[in-house]
């Protein structure tokens, strides 16, 4: 049977808490909780359930967080749990199984992140394999029989166990301005942060957030870093932005940048806003149409279904 180190990194957890270490802490041989600031009873809290709690001074990385948590460990693998996520009893019995039968070669597991709907502020999708387990230190073996190389990509495993993200409230503001502290910087951000920021915006921001966004979208399409995927992203998040500045010009280059392409469902929404706020229903309705029917969402699920339903019905009314 493998052991298992697990970690986690908490800031005023004290709603929460109990009930994830209670849920997993049968399957777990060392708890090692790391604070980053808390002003409320979480280190007390944690302290019940383990001796192992630090204190970590917030960097603005949770990756910082999180690797000074594993630098604690001392078991084979590592458990990474938020303090807002839990497992059902038979869950937790799927990841007993797991502990006492895991193959020493398998060395990740990923495991069904379940966020509850009303929290998920990104995804166009309530379930998604995320990787949970891995193994704390890696063995590097060759392979190939002739040219032989070292395997440099992970053994990993898709498990069947599930993974309630059930949060006290949403983290959207807090993660549109990490995201936003990010972007701004010279250096920008990654392509998955890209993508990361553009889909929270869709799905959770405000007119204030896209306002906010533009000049990071803005250095999207001057620079080559940025394949046509992150370009597309920006036309979505600029056409917002601008639609909401006034900026009438910059709105447009945005949307007719991107149907010269392969239009998006996105931007079809965002033609139909437009035209309906000016007072032209047809039009608007047109450009609805084309989000429904015509094209593909690509931050937004929302944008080819409910949102150009919902506003072809009011174009429709208008116009009756």
């Amino acid at each position: 049977m493998v052991t298992i180190s697990l970690c986690m990194i908490v800031k005023n957890e004290e709603k929460v808490l109990r009930r994830c270490l209670d849920s997993i802490r049968e399957a777990m041989d060392e708890i090692i909780i790391v604070d980053t600031g808390s002003t409320d009873r979480t280190k007390e809290i944690a302290r019940e359930y383990t001796e192992l709690v630090y204190d970590f001074a917030w960097t603005g990385s949770f990756a910082d967080a999180r690797n000074f948590a594993a630098s604690k460990a001392g078991m084979e693998y590592i458990y990474t749990a938020d303090a807002d996520e839990y497992l059902e009893k038979e869950e937790l019995e799927k990841l007993l199984q797991l502990k006492r039968l895991l193959l020493p070669e398998i060395e990740m597991v990923q495991m069904l992140y379940h966020t509850v709907g009303e929290y998920n502020t990104v995804y166009n999708f309530e379930k998604e394999y995320r990787p949970k387990l891995y193994r704390r230190l890696r063995k590097f073996v060759w392979i190939d029989p002739i040219h032989e190389t070292l395997r440099t990509d992970p053994v990993v495993y898709d498990s069947h166990i599930e993974i309630i993200h059930q949060p006290e409230d949403s983290h959207a503001a807090r993660d549109l301005d990490a995201l936003y502290r990010v972007g701004i910087k010279e250096e920008g951000l990654s392509k998955k942060l890209h993508h990361m920021y553009a889909m929270e915006l869709f799905r959770s921001g405000t007119e204030t957030d896209f306002v906010k966004a533009v000049p990071v979208f803005e250095k999207t399409l001057s620079s080559d870093y940025y394949s046509l995927d992150e370009i597309k992203e920006a036309f979505c998040v600029l056409a917002r932005g601008y639609r909401l500045l006034g900026n009438i010009q910059g709105f447009f280059s945005c949307a007719l940048k991107d149907m010269a392409s392969e239009g998006c469902a996105e931007i079809c929404c965002e033609l139909g806003a437009y035209y309906e706020n000016a007072g032209d229903s047809g039009e608007a309705a047109l450009w609805y149409q084309n989000a429904l029917t015509e094209t593909q969402s690509i931050l937004d699920i929302r944008t080819s279904g409910e949102i150009p339903e919902a506003g072809l019905k009011r174009c429709n009314g208008s116009q009756g």
